[in-house]
């Protein structure tokens, strides 16, 4: 690779369970993470019918008229969770960039089937545990969406574990630090866009996640994902059927001292000729370490040429951070 693409892994030889299989996968891994911090995942185990089926009741919840949706709206900004309507967010501001509102609109949830346990209710817990804003319809959305919230729960702490493999720690390092995690699901809807864009607006605007990776399952369709590499380009994220597109966060940037990439990235208009046929919709799991992880350097990854840039940070105090950089309306 020479930094212009975005590598695909299969990921089956992880699963196959041997230690060679193990650490082939970990290896072409770190060297995407290193060089570019996105990658296309196939072999994952999820079945691709059951992804479908999540899609498909996602984009019903989205043709439901606005009053509907708007029962399940966010309440209050670091709430992170419920429907945001079209531009009520900027992803750039989360890099101090201003711009025009986003052309999206969003439903998230956060953990499921949370506990009464204190670690759970507590004020250091803040808002990360608060109920989830489950819509009427569709019907059977929460359940497919639960199910969804697990398989990726599942699949992310493989991913972690993989991690570990690449950064020479023990396989196991990080299930401490996630088993309790902050994560969120959220299903972004672009619809055609029938009218131009303002100036800067962008169906999502350029921005690095802020966790320890990201799951998206993205479309085909005209205005797409695109990452910039480290010559400053920008290169289309491959959407490829029964794929994932993986990248870091700047959490595990901070873990690896810059080692690893978190970064930048974008959803782009689509061109005038093919916008009124245009709607896309990705499935995204933005995956978080418990909120009381403490994230700092690596031993492994500093030196006294080479210092940690970073002070330790918990894992919730730094996505609240990010996350109210991005809210463009007031409640």
């Amino acid at each position: 690779m020479d930094n212009q693409d975005i590598p695909v892994i299969d990921l089956s030889p992880y699963f196959e369970g041997t230690q060679e299989g193990k650490l082939k996968v970990a290896k072409e891994v770190d060297k995407a993470c290193r060089e570019i911090g996105f990658l296309v995942i196939t072999g994952h185990q999820i079945d691709p019918n059951f992804i479908n089926d999540v899609y498909k009741v996602s984009q019903d919840f989205f043709d439901l008229p606005e009053k509907e949706k708007f029962l399940v709206k966010r309440e209050f900004d670091d709430e992170i969770r419920g429907y945001s309507a079209l531009e009520d967010e900027s992803l750039a501001n989360s890099l101090n960039e201003e711009t025009p509102g986003d052309l999206k609109e969003s439903l998230t949830i956060g953990p499921i089937n949370v506990s009464d346990d204190p670690y759970f209710t507590c004020e250091e817990a803040g808002p990360h545990f608060l109920p989830n804003r489950w819509p009427e319809k569709p019907k059977n959305l929460r359940s497919l969406w639960e199910r969804y919230f697990q398989e990726m729960t599942d699949l992310s702490a493989n991913l972690m574990r993989i991690f570990a493999l690449a950064l020479d720690l023990p396989e196991n390092f990080f299930d401490d630090k996630i088993d309790r995690h902050i994560s969120m699901f959220r299903v972004l809807n672009y619809p055609s866009q029938k009218n131009e864009p303002k100036e800067g607006q962008l169906r999502a605007g350029a921005h690095s996640d802020y966790g320890s990776l990201t799951i998206c399952r993205i479309e085909d369709k005209p205005g797409g994902l695109q990452a910039q590499n480290s010559n400053g380009n920008w290169v289309d994220v491959p959407a490829l059927e029964n794929a994932f597109s993986v990248n870091i966060g700047d959490l595990m940037m901070q873990w690896t001292n810059d080692e690893w990439v978190s970064t930048v990235h974008r959803v782009i208009n689509p061109p005038r000729s093919k916008a009124e046929d245009s709607r896309r919709q990705s499935l995204i799991f933005f995956h978080q370490p418990n909120y009381d992880a403490m994230v700092e350097c690596f031993p492994s990854c500093q030196s006294t040429s080479n210092p940690a840039k970073y002070g330790p940070i918990s894992s919730g105090d730094h996505l609240r951070n990010k996350f109210m950089k991005q809210t463009t309306y007031d409640q």
